[in-house]
């Protein structure tokens, strides 16, 4: 193995240890909420400094592995890498912000059973695992099995909504609980549409073909859209 390859190799790595903090605060963020547990919201937002740090390895990495003049391949993996990595350091990012509204909301009685919003984590948290698997083999099939499921991860965002406006119509008192939970599953729409950038990525980097912005408004199945 060249001194390229393992410093490739390192890259991938790094990457793949940031994907695992960005899915760990995610969950614990979740857990903070569901769990009503402060603590647990302050680790989540102590750690975001670690998804930071991550983002600013790899960026650095990846300009000295450019200086090396990569082949093709190899140029696509360290471009699609920093972007990823983006996307992973704004999926921290959401999930401090859940964590600090899960700390809001626990100043207060439960409003309602928690059971859109969990899903919701399963669903974008899915995605996200599946896109960074699909990246670890290469696998463009797997990737663009992802962007379908943004469309009912929006639709759910949209569900949630419009019930919590109706409960703040009901009892205007309720105004400061909804508002704080339609603020986290906002946030969580947001972390299903990184997963979905980062599925795009990696069709990029297997098959070396830019799939974004390329469905129709009704079609999120990742095919180019027709003429």
């Amino acid at each position: 193995m060249t001194h390229f390859e393992a410093d490739i190799g390192s890259l991938r790595e790094r990457l793949l240890t940031m994907a695992s903090h960005a899915t760990t605060a995610v969950r614990n963020a979740m857990k903070a909420l569901t769990e009503r547990d402060d603590d647990m919201s302050r680790q989540v937002e102590q750690d975001d400094n670690d998804l930071d740090n991550f983002e600013k390895e790899i960026d650095e990495v990846a300009v000295l592995l450019l200086l090396r003049a990569p082949l093709a391949r190899d140029l696509r993996l360290i471009m699609v890498a920093t972007k990823i990595s983006h996307d992973l350091e704004r999926v921290g990012d959401e999930a401090t912000a859940i964590a600090r509204r899960a700390r809001e909301l626990n100043r207060e009685p439960q409003l309602k059973p928690y059971i859109d919003l969990p899903r919701m984590a399963v669903m974008v948290l899915e995605m996200l695992t599946t896109a960074i698997e699909a990246f670890v083999s290469s696998d463009a099939d797997k990737a663009r099995s992802v962007i379908p499921r943004d469309k009912e991860v929006d639709q759910l965002n949209k569900q949630l909504h419009r019930e919590l406006t109706s409960f703040i119509a009901e009892n205007p008192a309720n105004i400061t609980r909804c508002l704080n939970l339609m603020a986290i599953s906002k946030r969580l729409e947001r972390i299903g549409d990184h997963a979905k950038n980062i599925a795009e990525e990696v069709v990029y980097f297997s098959e070396a073909k830019d799939i974004r912005h390329t469905q129709k408004p009704d079609d999120a199945s990742g095919a180019p859209a027709a003429p």
